[in-house]
């Protein structure tokens, strides 16, 4: 059994200066040994979830999104809050990615992060997400909990992340995730037999 995993990671912002999106590419620099972070970047492109859509035939780019989820042993998530929420994408992004035949969602793991410029870097938003994954019975990850607040002062002008105790916090929430993922596995293997 490989000691390595796969993370499909998602920004639920749209934007082109997401601090989200720049978040999730300071993860990938900081991504420990034996991880590898994929950047899914076409949650604009996916149709608004329409079960009778689902029904007549899951559109191409919608199946292959699903798929990615699939065969990821992890998910990461970089959500901005809008409205004390998750965003309408990226909710609509987990909708399709939810729904049979298979269920690519059901008992991932799965680690949460967020970026605002307000003080307090998507809290409400996060434990919005955590509620919704209880209904897949994914292993979220519970600590460190990661809330970059006042985000403009942590990112360069190109996007970079500039600021060390952030970085410090993602390398911390990159290896437990990475732990918690192994530990699933070697569960799941077991269970198995």
């Amino acid at each position: 059994m490989s000691d390595s995993i796969n993370v499909l990671a998602l920004a639920g912002s749209l934007r082109r200066g997401s601090f989200n999106a720049a978040a999730l590419r300071a993860c990938q620099e900081l991504a420990p040994e034996g991880m590898t972070i994929d950047i899914f970047d076409g949650l604009a492109d996916l149709p608004h979830y329409d079960d009778d859509l689902r029904a007549a035939g899951v559109p191409a780019h919608v199946e292959a999104f699903r798929g990615r989820v699939r065969t990821a042993d992890a998910l990461l998530i970089a959500t901005p809050e809008y409205n004390h929420s998750v965003p309408g994408a990226l909710k609509n992004a987990i909708d399709w990615a939810s729904r049979p035949p298979e269920l690519p969602l059901h008992r991932k793991s799965v680690a949460l992060l967020g970026a605002s410029q307000g003080m307090m870097g998507t809290v409400r938003a996060q434990y919005h997400l955590r509620d919704i994954f209880v209904f897949f019975d994914a292993t979220v990850l519970n600590k460190p909990e990661v809330f970059i607040g006042t985000a403009q002062n942590k990112f360069d002008a190109e996007g970079r992340l500039t600021d060390e105790p952030t970085k410090a916090i993602l390398r911390t929430m990159l290896g437990e995730l990475l732990r918690q993922t192994l530990r699933l596995r070697a569960l799941s293997a077991i269970q198995a037999q």
